[in-house]
């Protein structure tokens, strides 16, 4: 384990294809598993270092990825969803020193895991709720996980696509909808993070010589994106759900 003062070459050669994989993911697949980059850096640093580390490029993502997509998104689910994402990222900020983080980490390894099983279902004609979206409070309560769990492990993203696909879009509204809510999150967030002082200057030195990897996996995911079928975005965002809420419920158990 690399702590906060023993950044060498060794984390580098871990962080590009982290920061890759997170450019990749926002860019292109609804941000399902863009989490996932500072869950492989702390597993070489400490977990404060590491979400300190990925939150501007992060942020950096969101700005290369929002171009792109700009006034494609549904601002009335992106509305909803920050509603409930702004109060979750206050609640993300005063809990963050006291409470246990694989509580959270459990709950949404099992929200991700139960929405995929239900699609399956649904899909196999054994229940017949696919076809009614979420209602207002589902949407609300969604936000406010998404914007606790961002806060405190940057996994926002299952419980948004929980959300996100009940209502249908297509996959760039989808895609453009999610990259807005956590470019408004991501930009909510930074804040408590320098008052909680988990950004350091070495995370800063870091993040600069990340950014390139960081655009360029923005840059494959965008036009990954533009190639993949629906059919088949749709298929990978459940495969990544799959991924996500069993990592998440791993990582919460162990």
């Amino acid at each position: 384990m690399i702590g906060a003062g023993a950044i060498d070459w060794t984390l580098y050669a871990v962080a590009v294809p982290a920061v890759v994989f997170a450019g990749v993911s926002k860019g292109g697949f609804g941000s399902g598993a863009a989490f996932a980059g500072a869950s492989i850096l702390a597993l070489v640093m400490e977990p404060g270092v590491a979400l300190g580390l990925m939150l501007p490029l992060l942020m950096l993502i969101d700005v290369a990825t929002l171009r792109p997509y700009w006034k494609r998104w549904s601002w009335p689910d992106a509305r909803l969803l920050l509603m409930g994402a702004v109060p979750g990222v206050v609640l993300g900020a005063l809990l963050y020193r006291a409470a246990e983080p694989d509580v959270f980490r459990l709950l949404i390894g099992a929200i991700s895991l139960g929405f995929v099983g239900w699609q399956a279902l649904s899909r196999a004609g054994m229940i017949r709720a696919r076809e009614r979206a979420m209602p207002v409070w589902g949407g609300g309560l969604a936000g406010l996980v998404a914007g606790f769990t961002s806060f405190v492990s940057h996994a926002g993203g299952p419980p948004a696509a929980v959300y996100l696909l009940s209502r249908r879009l297509d996959k760039t509204a989808f895609q453009a909808t999610t990259v807005l809510l956590f470019w408004l999150v991501n930009v909510v967030k930074f804040i408590p993070y320098a008052f909680l002082g988990i950004f350091t200057m070495q995370t800063v030195v870091m993040d600069v010589l990340l950014a390139p990897f960081a655009l360029l996996g923005a840059w494959l995911g965008v036009k990954a994106h533009r190639v993949v079928p629906e059919a088949l975005f749709f298929a990978i965002t459940y495969v990544l759900l799959t991924v996500t809420g069993a990592k998440l419920i791993w990582d919460g158990l162990s």
